[in-house]
């Protein structure tokens, strides 16, 4: 028979890369060929997951940010006023440039939730003025205390029913009164030469939610505290103050020292030193649950000015102070005296209050050393002219001439003095 050439497909099974595994039937695909598929579902399900959460929590954060920032109030009716007058405002020196310098006002309004604090409700000055100069390198921060009863001259200002008032010499902390923030400001810019570029002004409800936020303030109590008008019970020594307490212990003055606004100012300037303390050694600015009562606490309590009434601009300004090294952050008090004419209100002492100025609008750092247990300085050589009484009143002009004095004050760096004051790295308690 002759031999077949045709060609047949194979009859026999492929071979198996083995044998096949015990209940695996020979139709049934390698495993391999299964778990890519089941990979790729999972790896979609989990992208799908993730990017969800992106999105919620993207939303979520844009909901929180829109509420804090819709805290804030701003206070468009002083920048009107500030617009008007701007040809009178002081310019700032060319050294200075970068620097900011921030009015914080604590009022002692009594409308509202304030009413609860006797008083004249709806009246309201300047309770606390504090100025704070923000170095243009960022590298040094100033906060100058402004004695509420200084004798100063305070320029017209539009007064809350439209009339101008007139210029006149009278108690800093009238100036509010007679004017609001806008008067304040200008005062503050006369006497001193220095351009205020924003203010912040929190009341005594928006004090104590502010404290509270942070988990109290801890203070070094001198003596036992017992005073009804302050609403203030405290034994001596170290201990945290929370919102009620805490109010009671900046504003109380004569039930502690020798009542007099000078160890008041200083007291309030150890407690915002211990609130920075706190802040920074407890990562309060880093850690998102206890950031966050504080923004909203911070952002609900304040009325600004236009250019910072938004949580941007807020959250700046706390980088700025944050990068700011505790013993470079100094507190202290415009040198003042009794005034000549009324040992019960103060005048600022010359030179020195002149030089402290200067060094603000220069942009220099202001030494200090630890206060004296003297608290009120008695007249010294060299002090500037003083103010009669009635001296502008009712003139029709600006009572400028010791303002002129003051801003004029100008020495040279190696001359400016050390002032009495603190740092903020310094403990309330800590002997000095």
């Amino acid at each position: 028979m002759a031999e077949d050439d045709t060609e047949h497909p194979p009859t026999a099974t492929p071979p198996t890369n083995g044998p096949a595994q015990e209940g695996q039937s020979a139709d049934t695909p390698p495993a391999g060929t299964k778990r890519p598929r089941k990979r790729r579902r999972w790896l979609m399900i989990t992208a799908g997951a993730v990017a969800f959460l992106l999105v919620a929590t993207g939303a979520l954060l844009w909901i929180a940010y829109r509420k804090l920032d819709g805290n804030i109030r701003t206070d468009s009716a002083t920048d009107r006023l500030l617009a008007k007058l701007e040809a009178e405002r002081p310019s700032r020196t060319a050294g200075a440039r970068g620097a900011e310098n921030i009015l914080l006002i604590g009022s002692d309004d009594r409308s509202g939730a304030n009413g609860s604090y006797g008083g004249e409700a709806g009246s309201q000055r300047s309770d606390t003025t504090i100025l704070l100069h923000l170095a243009a390198d960022r590298k040094h921060a100033t906060a100058v205390s402004v004695p509420r009863d200084v004798m100063v001259g305070v320029p017209a200002c539009e007064k809350p029913d439209g009339t101008l008032s007139r210029p006149a010499l009278m108690q800093f902390n009238q100036a509010f009164e007679t004017g609001g923030p806008a008067c304040s400001i200008r005062t503050v810019e006369q006497l001193s030469g220095i351009r205020i570029d924003h203010y912040v002004i929190l009341d005594f409800s928006g004090f104590k939610t502010m404290v509270d936020s942070i988990g109290g303030v801890e203070v070094c109590v001198p003596q036992p505290i017992h005073d009804k008008d302050a609403r203030l019970d405290l034994p001596a020594g170290r201990q945290v103050l929370h919102g009620e307490q805490a109010l009671g212990y900046v504003r109380v003055r004569e039930s502690l020292g020798d009542g007099s606004d000078t160890q008041r100012m200083g007291r309030q300037q150890q407690f915002l030193a211990s609130l920075i303390r706190k802040a920074q050694s407890q990562g309060v600015l880093l850690n998102p649950a206890k950031l966050w009562p504080v923004l909203n606490a911070a952002t609900s309590s304040v009325r600004a000015d236009g250019g910072l009434s938004s949580l941007g601009a807020l959250y700046d300004l706390t980088q700025d102070l944050r990068g700011v090294p505790s013993a470079d952050v100094v507190f202290l008090t415009a040198p003042r005296r009794p005034y000549h004419y009324d040992s019960d209100r103060d005048e600022f002492v010359q030179p020195q209050t002149g030089q402290l100025f200067a060094a603000l609008r220069d942009d220099r750092q202001v030494a200090v050393r630890p206060p004296a247990s003297v608290s009120s300085p008695g007249p010294a050589a060299g002090t500037g002219p003083t103010l009669a009484p009635g001296q502008g009143a009712g003139t029709g002009t600006t009572p400028t001439a010791d303002a002129a004095a003051l801003a004029d004050t100008s020495p040279s760096a190696s001359t400016a003095p050390t002032f009495e004051g603190r740092t903020a790295d310094v403990d309330a308690c800590a002997p000095h």
